[in-house]
């Protein structure tokens, strides 16, 4: 068995900030249009991040759905094509599932493949916060992945962490 060595924590990398405690929270909609379909809401939630008052902390967004999901990934036209086609790609729509089966399920929108979409995609992400925004990857952006629509989605946002003013 190999070991693991770790290193002393260099205490000058550590940054603390102190202030009272906050949570805030919000429900988002969002209205799809196609079956499949991608939106970015990164421009979202970093205005409610700002607006929270939240300089150090996280923020979760999560789907209210099991056929809706949440993903880091970036945000680039030609990409945002290749995502879609990927997605439709890992699960077929066509194949045999109980879920589908009138004999096994009472569900009647024949949307199986969506569900297990979602199942490997995730439904969640959290991000940190620092100094009042979020902290992305150089290319990263918070898309929403609809997998069942059209519909109206809701879409959680539950930022907290130490608020330093506006207390």
């Amino acid at each position: 068995m190999a070991s693991v060595s770790a290193k002393a924590l260099d205490q000058s990398a550590v940054e603390v900030v102190q202030g009272p405690y906050r949570v805030a929270s919000k429900t988002m909609t969002v209205e799809t249009q196609d079956r499949v379909e991608l939106h970015n809401l990164s421009d979202q939630v970093k205005e409610f991040v700002k607006a929270s008052g939240v300089d150090a902390g996280q923020v979760i967004v999560a789907s209210l759905h099991t056929t809706c999901a949440v993903f880091i990934n970036e945000w680039q036209d030609a990409l945002v094509f290749d995502i879609r086609n990927h997605i439709e790609s890992l699960v077929s729509r066509d194949g045999y599932y109980r879920h589908n089966d009138p004999e096994l399920s009472d569900c009647d929108r024949l949307n199986a493949d969506s569900h297990l979409r979602t199942l490997v995609l995730g439904a969640s992400i959290v991000l940190p916060v620092q100094d009042g925004e979020v902290v992305f990857g150089e290319w990263q952006s918070i898309i929403m992945g609809e997998l069942d629509g059209p519909r109206e989605r809701t879409i959680r946002l539950q930022v907290m962490g130490v608020a330093t003013t506006g207390v």
